[in-house]
């Protein structure tokens, strides 16, 4: 009987669809825990990427993965470490989210995923079939419980494995970061563990991928739900576990522990870190030279400058202040001020002349109507103009700087300041803004590419948030204070509450009520607005799918 061994957990980064260069992750792992471990386990789908989505409906797709697998399966000849991988997988006609063990040169087994979630950002069941409940996976004399991921989020998939056999569970993960979400993880797993009477291993992906981002944090638990190893968060690493079977059970004796810093706010540090992830694999891995943004001196564009340039580094970071009359001295020397901070390229490009233009073109079709918003968006659009000119010349792909607050409420110019390819902000509150500013001023994460100390001027935090489209205008002329209005918006949104039940945490019922409006009258440009950082439980996109044309609110 066996009494002792070492897994290797495989904390990768893939790209989704990048094949060759995923197995290059997964060999270099392998060549790293040679002499070390004896088999290597990584995230789920780590050859294809996770979410592959539609990818996998072309049999070509699928067709260069199992050669690609096969052929590193042949390499396992050479008595290294044996692999336990993720790949979208055939067999008998199905597809399958399958685990491959590879050893002595060929597949040994595969298992399948059992659960396969079809709610919030996934939606496995309408590309994969659902495998049946695994049984163990024999690998030198230890029975391994092998589960992907949302098998772990109910007690069925491990209970079945713990019945037919397996001594500790592996589970392999594409689990996306959301505020909250490392302490369920840890929970589900030991509430597994406390069922099963089985130690588990716990392996994640990290990186960015479109809007969602991964934070690693892999782990192990063994049976007295005691923490043995942790992996780092953000960051790839290969991870070394050792184990000895302890009376009738096994126990990892052996793994670093990689905690989170303890110092700060931990909430802060995920959005802030979550934001820099995965704007950085965004921009490199569709291998943008940077990006390209509006600096107005206000908080929105200036945090988002300030994750711009912790992510990619100042010198790919181009900003650009676009001066209106209506433009406060104030904000021009707080976006300089900001751009010398952070150190990057900073331009200043008046819109007055395309303002004056667009006032003699429209005068005879205006005739006689006041000024009202259309004459503020046709400033925001002559800003989304210069900045899409600037991308088109440079390159650089342009950043879009909204808020979830804005964005949920409609403030914000359809083709003006939601030009852009990409959204950092995109499911950050307001007031998580305003926290996450004045924490960047205070502390400088770890693999930031930016400077040490204030990043964003004092000023900047302080001042009154303002559009600056016509004279003495301040965003609470037409919102509820932010304060107000995010507990409406979280409550409407991550919470799905009803008008009365928000009423009852001490709201204005009229606030209340338009509120809700607007945020179902803004559905349209949503729709049309730039992907972004997921950060929350419902972020706007395949997390909430809302029809533009809804008659419900005029039921209330």
């Amino acid at each position: 009987m066996t009494a002792d061994l070492t897994i290797a957990l495989a904390q990768l980064n893939p790209t989704v669809g990048d094949v060759t260069g995923n197995l290059a992750l997964i060999r270099a792992a392998r060549q790293k825990a040679a002499g070390a471990a004896e088999i290597v386990v990584t995230g789920e789908l780590s050859v294809s990427g996770y979410p592959p989505e539609d990818l996998v409906l072309k049999p070509a797709f699928l067709d260069m993965i199992e050669t690609e697998v096969n052929q590193l399966a042949s390499e396992t000849a050479d008595g290294g470490p044996a692999l336990l991988i993720g790949a979208p997988w055939r067999e008998n006609g199905q597809l399958y989210n399958a685990v491959l063990l590879l050893q002595n040169g060929i597949i040994v087994t595969k298992r399948f995923k059992h659960l396969l979630p079809t709610y919030g950002v996934f939606d496995e069941d309408r590309v994969f079939s659902r495998g049946p409940i695994p049984g163990p996976i024999p690998f030198n004399g230890v029975r391994l419980g092998v589960m992907i991921c949302e098998d772990m989020w109910r007690e069925d998939v491990a209970e079945g494995l713990q019945e037919s056999g397996a001594e500790l569970l592996l589970v392999m993960n594409g689990s996306p970061f959301e505020v909250d979400k490392p302490d369920q993880r840890i929970n589900l797993a030991a509430a597994r563990v406390g069922e099963c009477n089985l130690p588990l291993a716990y392996i994640n992906l990290v990186g960015g991928q479109d809007e969602l981002v991964f934070d690693g944090r892999s782990f192990v638990i063994n049976r007295d739900r005691a923490l043995k190893a942790q992996a780092k968060a953000w960051e790839p690493q290969l991870l070394i576990t050792n184990w000895l079977r302890e009376g009738d059970g096994w126990a990892c004796v052996d793994g670093d522990i990689s905690p989170d810093p303890v110092s700060g706010d931990a909430r802060l540090r995920g959005v802030y870190r979550a934001m820099v992830l995965g704007l950085r694999d965004y921009v490199g891995k569709n291998h943008f030279p940077g990006v390209i943004m509006g600096l107005s001196g206000g908080i929105d564009s200036a945090l988002s400058a300030a994750v711009a340039v912790d992510a990619i580094g100042a010198d790919k970071v181009h900003c650009v202040m676009m001066p209106s009359p209506y433009t406060s001295q104030e904000s021009l020397e707080d976006a300089s001020e900001a751009a010398e901070l952070l150190g990057v390229t900073y331009d200043s490009i008046s819109i007055k002349d395309a303002m004056t233009a667009f006032d003699t073109m429209l005068t005879p079709a205006f005739a006689d109507l006041e000024a009202d918003t259309t004459e503020e968006n046709i400033q925001a659009r002559a800003r989304g103009m210069v900045v899409m000119a600037l991308s088109n010349k440079l390159g650089y792909m342009p950043l879009t700087t909204g808020n979830k607050s804005e964005m949920s409420v409609g403030y914000a110019t359809l083709y003006g300041d939601m030009c852009g390819g990409y959204s950092v902000l995109k499911d950050v509150y307001k007031t998580t803004v305003f926290a996450v500013s004045d924490w960047r001023n205070k502390t400088l994460p770890p693999d930031m590419r930016g400077p040490a100390g204030r990043v964003i001027p004092e000023r900047i935090i302080t001042k009154k948030p303002s559009a600056e489209l016509k004279p003495d205008q301040y965003d609470e002329d037409s919102l509820p204070p932010y304060e107000v209005l995010d507990d409406i918006l979280k409550n409407l949104i991550e919470g799905e509450q009803a008008i009365p039940d928000i009423v009852e945490r001490g709201h204005d019922p009229a606030i209340v009520r338009r509120v809700w409006h607007m945020l179902d009258q803004a559905e349209y440009k949503r729709r049309q607005a730039p992907p972004g950082v997921k950060i929350s439980s419902r972020a706007f996109g395949r997390d909430r799918r809302y029809p533009i044309t809804n008659g419900f609110t005029n039921l209330l």
